[in-house]
């Protein structure tokens, strides 16, 4: 642990990211609603990663994906979500978790369909290079030690915005 890593935080001290930026503009709207603090970060963790997620009512954890080669879990600390994979949807209450193995061909996204607020906490591998497939956009995700690019599913790439 560097240094300067502190022993113990509270999340709420933990600045949020909101929304998505990393996504081309026309996809971002799904995370609207959104926020993450990435609790991993604080403690300078390089071999997994750790949010804290909140969505509000209407909001999506991302557009439905998997990875190539990162794992994801996601334990429910508060709410209710709905789960949507390949094979359809499921709710997932407080208490309850999901895991999503790296390879794995099944397309997965959060929705906070509730008329409240939701967290999660999700932890994933932060493997230097990966690809992140979108199975009803036409979306590809590409990431090289921790910076995302995306292009079309071709490998058109999307027009710079850099906002």
């Amino acid at each position: 642990m560097p240094d300067t890593a502190p022993i113990k935080v509270h999340p709420k001290d933990v600045p949020a990211r909101f929304g998505s930026k990393v996504y081309p503009k026309e996809f971002r709207s799904v995370c609207e609603g959104r926020g993450k603090h990435a609790l991993g970060d604080i403690f300078g963790l390089t071999q997994f990663g750790v949010n804290l997620t909140h969505l509000a009512p209407g909001a999506a954890s991302a557009h439905r994906h998997w990875h190539e080669n990162e794992d994801e879990f996601v334990f429910v600390v508060l709410g209710e979500l709905t789960l949507v994979t390949d094979a359809g949807e499921t709710i997932l209450k407080a208490g309850e978790c999901a895991g999503f193995p790296a390879g794995a061909e099944n397309g997965h996204m959060l929705i906070n369909r509730s008329g409240g607020p939701a967290s999660y906490i999700e932890i994933g591998a932060r493997a230097e290079r990966d690809a992140v497939h979108y199975p009803d956009i036409d979306l590809k995700g590409n990431q090289v030690g921790g910076v995302f690019s995306f292009t079309r599913k071709d490998g058109a790439p999307y027009p710079s915005d850099a906002d």
